[in-house]
């Protein structure tokens, strides 16, 4: 298991660019740990390294980064939150092919001709597990990533969200961008972890996580069957999720202000800003 930082740690006189954007880094995320209503769980310390690397020009590959979470755990709030801030600094700096989103659900197998079969889409799930990551092509989701990364351009997946369970191949063409992005229940899974260079795993209270899902529920208009929906992926959960949470480069709190966010992302967007876009 992975060790985290949760205290501070000695740091020594920077001698490289690369050192000194780290010894930045160590103190943004410090910081923020101590802070009340902090965004971070907690951290790896070799992240920050990478991080450092990777904004000091070290490493000049695209970077990718998975993002995981339990349902109603706040991951694709903060992932969208993430993308926006990235996209208006690109936008203002006219930077080209800041940021590419690889959605892990588009990635659900078509399953219409059982929804077809059952009469409905609710009577269909009531035989078929969306829960678990055998439901995903996820291996698919992994060699699009990697082609992304690679410089190629590639055709994403669509999965229609809206109840007939079709999935439509070769949908959206995606191009290569500097970072790459993706979040899911399954994100951080054995057959698609690799792929990402930063994992992320967004952590959420129980009481927290169950109050917006049942929120959804309603909206959703999922009636008597929202709390067999809840304790089934809760249970799955229990089983493919939560156990990803070893694998996290950065643990994040899902309960955090969104702002919170977007404050600690501009910090580190400023040394780009200062290293490269300052006359």
């Amino acid at each position: 298991m992975m060790q985290y930082i949760t205290t501070s740690q000695n740091s020594t006189k920077p001698t490289t660019l690369c050192d000194e954007i780290e010894l930045y880094l160590q103190k943004i995320f410090e910081s923020e740990m101590k802070a009340k209503g902090s965004i971070l769980v907690s951290y790896s310390p070799f992240v920050i390294k990478k991080i450092a690397a990777y904004l000091s020009g070290r490493i000049k590959m695209p970077a990718s980064i998975g993002i995981a979470g339990e349902t109603a755990s706040g991951k694709s709030t903060i992932t969208m939150d993430l993308i926006d801030t990235i996209e208006s600094f690109a936008a203002e700096f006219n930077i080209d092919d800041a940021i590419t989103r690889v959605n892990t659900d588009d990635y659900y197998y078509d399953r219409s001709d059982m929804v077809k079969a059952a009469g409905s889409f609710s009577e269909f799930a009531k035989n078929y597990d969306l829960d678990v990551p055998q439901a995903l092509e996820l291996e698919l989701m992994h060699k699009h990533i990697k082609e992304l990364l690679s410089g190629k351009a590639t055709y994403l997946p669509k999965y229609d969200m809206s109840g007939t369970a079709i999935r439509h191949d070769n949908y959206t063409l995606a191009k290569p961008s500097k970072i790459i992005i993706s979040e899911g229940l399954f994100t951080l899974t054995d057959k698609v972890k690799d792929a990402f260079d930063f994992k992320i795993y967004v952590d959420i209270d129980e009481k927290i996580k169950k109050e917006r899902f049942y929120i959804r529920a309603k909206e959703r208009d999922l009636g008597d069957s929202a709390d067999i929906i809840y304790k089934n992926a809760n249970e799955k959960a229990a089983v493919y999720i939560r156990p990803c949470k070893i694998q996290a480069d950065i643990i994040l709190s899902g309960s955090a202000d969104r702002i919170k966010y977007k404050n600690f992302l501009n910090k580190i967007i400023e040394i780009i800003h200062e290293l490269y876009l300052t006359d």
